[in-house]
């Protein structure tokens, strides 16, 4: 085992192979503009910076094949994506900015080996995971390597937000409105298109490929969050990774309130149904609260802002979430995803 992605001695002199060889070919990649990090890939720990008054956000996920994506349906590139843009939401949820990822990545043997003049598994994992964290300026600054049978990667994400200032789930109070950014449902929608296709030929129409993308490659929404610490209009913040039904029961058990959801007025992506914006999983959006006198635009970054609903009192023997749909409320169960149930 090659702790932390760094090059210990070994007691003899051999040629980089196997697991060496992919270190270094990882490093190489990984170099370049790596602010905040003072030391990276290449000794026993990472070093890193944060500027004063900052405190820093730790985050980690774990993904696992056969439960977060699966070989035969999720490209490398969308698997290496996905398992960063999973821990970026956390932070965007805090209102914290990246500073450095770590990744420790078990993989069978053959994924680490070229077939047929092909790129491994691996390097096409690498090239989603790298793409996505030049985009959002976080350098991969180490991890951990090891072979396994089945294929894990859990990342950890550092970010540092201003101290005092980090958006919590348990800041709502009563009367606080509720809002979303960008549609919900749609890496449901994606996903259900995927489930479809399984093993299926022949050309994607524009329209399932799009919603397939909204699954394969989810956008997390970094600037958002930080836009709302900064301007320090968000009462409570979370990200909808398991589902609005699920994260807003979440949301609102940790502030201790009750919240009504007006089911016309939630921006259901195009493709999607209704009940994949109430409880499917994985749209990396933003849900956070407001004071009703808060002044919000309609859109963040180019991303809109939508209100969906508004926190109650918590009364003994009410409905935790209420959903309001043609005139009618009713109960709205957590109904998102949720491990050992």
């Amino acid at each position: 085992m090659l702790k932390g992605m760094q090059r210990k001695e070994k007691t003899r002199n051999t040629p980089a192979s196997g697991e060496l060889a992919l270190v270094e070919q990882i490093r190489r990649r990984a170099a370049g503009a790596a602010v905040g990090v003072r030391l990276g890939i290449g000794d026993d720990c990472a070093l890193l910076r944060v500027r004063p008054g900052e405190e820093l956000a730790v985050t980690t996920d774990l993904s696992i094949a056969g439960e977060h994506f699966r070989l035969d349906w999720h490209p490398p590139e969308a698997a290496g994506h996905r398992t960063l843009a999973r821990g970026l939401s956390d932070l965007a949820a805090m209102g914290a900015r990246p500073v450095a990822a770590f990744l420790s990545l078990g993989l069978p043997a053959e994924l680490t080996r070229h077939k047929r003049g092909q790129p491994a598994w691996v390097e096409r994992f690498f090239d989603g995971l790298l793409a996505l964290a030049k985009e959002y300026e976080v350098p991969l600054a180490g991890g951990d390597l090891a072979g396994s049978a089945l294929p894990v990667a859990d990342i950890v994400l550092v970010g540092a937000a201003r101290r005092g200032r980090a958006l919590l789930r348990s800041g709502a109070r009563v009367g606080d409105l509720l809002y979303v950014t960008g549609k919900l449902g749609g890496a449901a929608a994606g996903l259900a298109q995927l489930a479809k296709r399984n093993g299926a030929r022949g050309r994607i129409s524009d329209e399932a490929a799009q919603a397939m993308a909204r699954h394969l490659y989810p956008q997390p929404r970094v600037e958002q969050g930080l836009w709302l610490a900064r301007r320090g209009v968000a009462t409570a913040a979370m990200d909808l990774s398991d589902g609005l039904s699920t994260d807003l029961a979440r949301l609102c058990t940790e502030s201790g309130l009750a919240a009504e959801v007006d089911a016309d007025a939630l921006p259901v992506a195009e493709g999607a149904t209704l009940e994949q914006a109430l409880n499917g999983g994985e749209d990396y959006e933003l849900l956070f609260t407001a004071p009703e006198s808060a002044r919000l635009p309609r859109r963040i970054g180019g991303i809109g802002v939508t209100r969906i609903g508004r926190t109650m009192k918590n009364r003994s023997g009410q409905p935790h979430i209420t959903l309001l749909a043609a005139g009618r409320r009713r109960a709205l169960q957590p109904g998102g995803w949720e491990h050992f149930t």
